[in-house]
């Protein structure tokens, strides 16, 4: 195999197998970790094609990766295969600031758009995390959110063309700068949020959007989950549309209210974030919704401070299992109320924080990765939390996809004709079933 990859695309782009960090992904932090036949690094999306080719050929699975920074273990070689890392697909192929338009490929950091963008005058709104590391390429597998999500949408909302590789080896081009095309199936749709299982995005066209005119956070601090909650109802029917509305819930703020960029009262039961981002006026108003309470903290700190309050967690005990599922927003308060019930029930210590505008939580328990019996209680924590939020009429992922770890749980969350259509997608974009195999799986 080694040999024949090097006479396929060069030494220099077939580098060792034995490499951990090309073999995991951030769910290496939930004892996750795979084992690669084979890892590949192209220079270009005709080297990505070649690489599929041959292993469609071959009947060799194909691994594609990002930046590594995925929570559902979708980079992970689990039984082995050929990881195609796309590090290497790092090219701004085009930029057109006064069209509100730029084409980068697969590998671009999310962090690289962001800076373009705002140096010009405007805004890629995706904002998931860690975007010093994380990918265009892994944003549209997963199709990634984040804090912006609320007011601005999920990655795909943001994509107007694809170029990708498709079984058995072929280049495919969808969309492109036209900013409306309905002329045939939604194939770029299609491609985003399938985390590799049909293809190998290689390259995207993205709108960008002019810079809001103000970005004026909001915090308030309240006794209880359900006061929280009350108050997130509020702020969306205030009239005004907020760039954010996040929550912390009382596990999450004991392990990093310390540090927040404001006030803080002796006994934090919950938090609630939001951001104005049109108007001083519109501030007024979120802030009115929010109530008596309502803090006014430095934009850059807090939102520093909140970029690490998945570190500030896993502080507490050295590793955390955490799962992102998402609820209606009626029912959020009760969703968060059960992640600390079910990690009772398991004797795990359990907390969660998300995207309260989407009722999107970060259901989290915590635990020392060398402590198997621990890690155990927690994979059947997780499994209750999936089985909570289907039963509230929500979703057993919100942003993070389903990956390795959520296969066998769409089967669960949809009827029976929606799963076989599922299957069928799969079977006619990918009749070997080589790509990223066992993910996304129902």
């Amino acid at each position: 195999m080694h040999d024949d990859l090097v006479a396929l695309l060069g030494a220099e782009q077939v580098l060792d197998p034995a490499d951990r960090e090309r073999s995991a992904d951030a769910t290496v932090a939930m004892g996750l970790r795979g084992r690669a036949d084979a890892i590949v690094a192209p220079r270009d999306a005709e080297q990505v094609a070649a690489v599929v080719a041959w292993c469609y050929e071959r009947g060799v699975a194909i691994v594609p990766r990002g930046g590594g920074t995925g929570w559902a273990g979708g980079a992970v070689p689990v039984d082995g295969g050929v990881v195609v890392s796309l590090e290497r697909l790092n090219r701004v192929r085009s930029f057109d600031p006064l069209l509100w338009r730029i084409e980068v490929e697969a590998g671009v950091l999310t962090c690289t758009v962001q800076r373009l963008a705002r140096e010009n005058g405007l805004v890629f709104p995706v904002d998931p995390g860690a975007a010093e590391q994380s990918t265009i390429g892994g944003n549209i597998a997963t199709n990634a959110g984040g804090p912006h999500t609320f007011k601005h949408g999920v990655t795909g909302h943001w994509v107007t063309g694809i170029e990708a590789v498709v079984a058995p080896g072929e280049l495919l081009r969808v969309g492109g700068p036209t900013r409306k095309d309905v002329a045939g199936y939604d194939l770029r749709a299609l491609l985003t949020g399938a985390e590799g299982t049909l293809g190998i995005v290689t390259s995207a066209w993205l709108r960008l959007i002019p810079a809001p005119p103000v970005a004026i956070p909001l915090a308030a601090f309240y006794p209880s989950a359900a006061e929280g909650c009350e108050a997130v109802e509020r702020l969306l029917g205030s009239g005004v549309v907020p760039a954010v509305v996040e929550y912390l819930d009382a596990g999450t703020l004991a392990a990093s209210a310390a540090s927040f960029p404001g006030d803080v009262p002796s006994e934090p039961g919950f938090l609630v974030l939001t951001e104005a981002d049109t108007s001083e006026e519109d501030a007024r108003e979120l802030a009115e919704a929010l109530g008596p309470g309502a803090q006014r903290p430095d934009p850059e700190a807090l939102w520093r401070w909140r970029a690490g309050v998945s570190i500030a967690v896993v502080a507490q005990r050295g590793g955390k299992l955490s799962e992102d599922v998402a609820v209606p927003v009626d029912r959020l308060a009760e969703a968060i109320e059960r992640v600390v019930a079910i990690g009772a029930a398991h004797d795990l210590e359990a907390c969660s924080w998300g995207h309260a505008g989407d009722g999107n939580l970060h259901a989290t328990f915590l635990l020392a990765l060398d402590d198997e019996a621990l890690l155990r209680r927690a994979h059947a924590a997780v499994e209750d939390v999936f089985s909570m939020a289907i039963e509230l009429g929500g979703t057993i992922s919100g942003e993070h996809g389903l990956g390795w770890l959520k296969r066998g749980w769409l089967s669960k969350q949809w009827d029976p004709a929606a799963v076989r259509a599922h299957r069928a997608i799969k079977d006619a974009l990918d009749p070997k079933g080589l790509f990223n195999p066992g993910k996304k799986a129902p």
